[in-house]
């Protein structure tokens, strides 16, 4: 498995929550029954990354992380 910076990490951790808030603000009552089911998978999947994101960066930083690790 490919291993990641923690620069890198929490750059694409603040891209996802970026593309997830975008999501959620999105009305799914307005959408079709299609495109409402592909937004709650989009959802699901980002936010199921954002916590992957977040255990990698603690393990990476540990829990008392100092002020130069960019969580």
């Amino acid at each position: 498995m490919q291993e990641f910076t923690a620069l890198e990490l929490s750059e694409a951790q603040r891209a996802l929550l970026s593309t997830l808030r975008k999501c959620q603000a999105i009305d799914a009552t307005k959408l079709a029954k299609p495109q409402r089911t592909l937004l709650e998978g989009r959802v699901a999947a980002l936010t199921l990354a954002l916590a992957l994101i977040e255990r990698e960066l603690h393990g990476l930083c540990g829990e008392g992380a100092p002020p130069s690790c960019p969580l």
